[in-house]
């Protein structure tokens, strides 16, 4: 599980390559702001609820996602852009 959780921050790293820093961007610091409260209500929660770690942490980066993905839908549906890079923005919250 370790390997898993490390994969994927080393992906997730990757996917930043060739593009500027995207939190130098008021924005994306927003929704780093929002990724970091979303992951750390989540962790909190599945903490209390299963005393695991690793699922904790696993609940709390894709609380961070879910909130990402839903925040991009809405914006959507409102005739926004749907914006990869606030998703992503918002997952980095997530794991910190």
């Amino acid at each position: 599980m370790k390997n898993l959780i490390q994969s994927f921050i080393f992906l997730f790293g990757l996917s930043m390559l060739g593009q500027t820093f995207i939190l130098q961007e008021r924005d994306k610091q927003l929704h780093f702001a929002a990724g970091s409260v979303a992951g750390a209500f989540g962790y909190s929660w599945s903490y209390q609820k299963h005393h695991n770690k690793t699922k904790a942490l696993i609940t709390g980066l894709c609380t961070s996602l879910v909130a990402g993905v839903a925040k991009e839908v809405y914006d959507n549906y409102k005739g926004g852009v749907f914006d990869k890079r606030d998703i992503l923005a918002t997952g980095m919250g997530g794991v910190l």
